[in-house]
């Protein structure tokens, strides 16, 4: 018996929509689930709108609708109405960018100290470097001063003067910095290296006020042997140790004279003085002291005055 061919059906070429179908529901139910959880609290994005705004700006970014009252559960965040922020302002930033400013303008000013004192450091004399503190320009002591003496020599004028015009072109705070070897010193006039160094800085600053710089602006202060840059075994790092720095300081580092604060003690831990203990009561009768007038016998007469005449023999 002969088989029945069975027909065979063709492909449906939209199959396809089907998957495509129950992918575009799953990502509808996707957003549809992400939208339910991110329920926006307009508070919080109208403070996170107002912090980002003055974290970029600098200003106050003022918000949408009227600020928050007592009773918002955001009340104790500062934001633009006196209420905390979310988000400090970025000052971070632009801290970053003026120390990059100052520092710049301070290496060009190191520049040009090294080129007005150009012989004097070939010579190994005088030393411009630039650290964190700012730039410091180390001095040889005998360019300034004879051995154990704190009065600047003449020659010591020439370079303090070249310092000091270059220095009236801005504002920054000089501190001068004596230091010494630790050979002692003990003599009438100073008592031991601190001394030297203090009046050897305290020379020098009086040298570059006297050209013309603000004494507002300078300090002096003497280290003796404490800080050395080399050894103090050999001379040449005696030599090396026994120098003036000028130190032109960051403006960061410049006190604030208007942000003071007194610290007092707490009430509860001052100690007050107390009186002394009253001495114990005593039982026996307490003996009374009396004149000798009063304990002399009733007859006794009193003693005859004295007579200016004289005696007869």
């Amino acid at each position: 018996m002969r088989r029945r061919q069975v027909e065979e059906d063709e492909d449906n070429k939209e199959r396809w929509m089907v998957s495509y179908a129950d992918f575009i529901t799953l990502l509808f139910a996707f957003f549809v689930v992400m939208y339910a959880i991110s329920s926006v609290n307009q508070g919080k994005y109208e403070q996170l709108t107002s912090s980002l705004g003055t974290a970029f700006t600098g200003e106050n970014t003022p918000q949408l609708n009227n600020p928050p009252d007592g009773n918002n559960e955001h009340a104790n965040i500062k934001g633009l109405y006196g209420q905390p922020s979310f988000i400090r302002p970025l000052e971070l930033a632009r801290r970053n960018d003026k120390q990059r400013r100052e520092r710049e303008a301070m290496t060009a000013m190191a520049n040009n100290l090294a080129n007005h004192l150009a012989p004097m450091v070939l010579e190994g004399k005088i030393k411009v470097m630039q650290n964190n503190r700012g730039v410091r320009v180390d001095i040889h002591d005998s360019l300034l001063f004879a051995p154990g003496a704190s009065e600047l020599q003449p020659i010591a004028s020439g370079p303090l003067n070249e310092i000091a015009q270059a220095l009236k072109a801005n504002n920054h705070a000089i501190q001068v910095e004596g230091h010494t070897d630790n050979v002692p010193i003990h003599n009438d006039k100073f008592y031991s290296n601190w001394e030297l160094s203090a009046m050897r800085a305290s020379s020098v600053v009086r040298m570059l006020q006297d050209s013309g710089l603000d004494e507002k602006r300078l300090s002096a202060v003497g280290f003796g042997a404490s800080q050395p840059l080399e050894d103090n075994s050999t001379p040449l790092g005696r030599a090396r140790n026994r120098r003036v720095s000028i130190m032109i300081l960051y403006d960061s580092l410049m006190p604030n004279q208007t942000d003071v604060s007194e610290i007092t003690p707490d009430k509860t831990t001052v100690i007050r003085p107390t009186a002394p203990p009253a001495p114990e009561a005593s039982n026996a009768p307490e003996a009374t002291a009396t004149p000798a007038a009063a304990q002399a016998p009733a007859s006794a007469k009193p003693p005859a005055a004295a007579s200016s005449k004289p005696a007869a023999n």
